[in-house]
């Protein structure tokens, strides 16, 4: 805490941890472009017309996630839905490079500089704790559905069960989650009178879970296309089997980079499902390349957005 206390509060330090954060960015960058170069592009033969479908597809995932973040936030502190999705987006980019579990604090960290935005670090943490509890229960259904499909190796679909299973777990949560917060015991303490006002309803939770799974029905939809770009072949089985890989790698607490451990979880499951280890690592990498890729163009129009208000306000009240 003294270490934060220094950096915040000393100007010299600000700019010498955004000149580290900079040159590790940067190293990071040519990184990946000398591997490239190397192996080259994992989208450099697919078909154009199914990646740009496809980058469309996740583009409307973002949208729906950030409608179903803003659904467990209270209407007098929810931000916008384009921050939201922004926010996702940065944590997405981020993950390139940051451990796992890190993009939470750059979500909070983003949408705290969002103009208009009322909520506080404390509701935000809240929110994207529910936020997970919902990712679980809407994802439910479609591990089932790659549990029950396809000619999966035994321990692949015990793996697909537990998460599955997961989400009745988070389902009695979410539920139960209201009436303990507002029951008189709880509101006695300083944190309980918090949570009261903060706990999501059984009706916002559940348009938060249909969002949500929208969200992942979608980017399936996307994974689906990018297979059949790539040469895999169209299988919604296996979209099923790399979607729910992915995100269950990425609740990991503790991980490498959040990107690598998802796109080595999706090439692992793929490549345990038949498909040829070489073809399931290009594929793992041009899918998260593609959702980064997508995830910064929300951050950009976000910041074009804001920009172009805060501009606009300002030539309407000139100094």
């Amino acid at each position: 805490m003294g270490v934060v206390r220094y950096i915040r509060g000393s100007g010299r330090a600000r700019v010498v941890l955004r000149a580290l954060s900079a040159s590790v960015a940067l190293t990071i960058a040519v990184l990946v472009a000398r591997h490239f170069a190397r192996s080259g592009w994992p989208l450099a033969g697919a078909d154009p017309r199914l990646v740009v479908a496809t980058a469309f597809l996740f583009l409307a995932a973002y949208a729906f996630k950030a409608f179903g973040w803003q659904r467990l936030i209270a209407p007098a502190e929810r931000p916008g839905s384009l921050g939201l999705a922004a926010a996702s987006g940065a944590a997405c980019v981020a993950g390139a490079a940051l451990p796992g579990r890190v993009d939470d604090a750059v979500r909070i960290a983003f949408l705290r500089r969002v103009p208009g935005c009322r909520a506080g670090v404390g509701t935000l943490c809240f929110s994207l704790l529910m936020l997970g509890l919902i990712d679980t229960i809407a994802l439910t259904p479609f591990a089932s559905a790659a549990a029950a499909s396809g000619d999966l190796p035994l321990a692949l679909r015990i793996g697909l069960a537990v998460v599955a299973f997961a989400g009745f777990g988070a389902a009695a949560v979410v539920l139960v989650l209201p009436r303990v917060s507002g029951s008189r015991l709880l509101t006695r303490f300083r944190l309980g009178r918090w949570l009261a006002p903060r706990a999501t309803s059984a009706r916002e939770a559940r348009r938060a879970v249909v969002l949500i799974a929208l969200s992942w029905l979608v980017r399936a939809a996307g994974l689906c296309l990018l297979l059949s770009a790539v040469g895999i072949g169209l299988s919604l089985p296996l979209a099923l089997v790399f979607l729910s890989a992915t995100a269950a790698s990425g609740a990991l607490p503790i991980a490498p980079a959040g990107a690598a451990t998802q796109a080595g979880a999706g090439a692992a499951v793929l490549a345990a499902s038949g498909i040829s280890t070489t073809e399931a690592i290009a594929f793992a990498v041009a899918a998260q390349a593609l959702a980064i890729a997508v995830g910064a163009v929300v951050v950009l129009l976000a910041a074009a957005w804001f920009g172009s208000r805060r501009l606009g306000l300002l030539r309407a009240f000139p100094a």
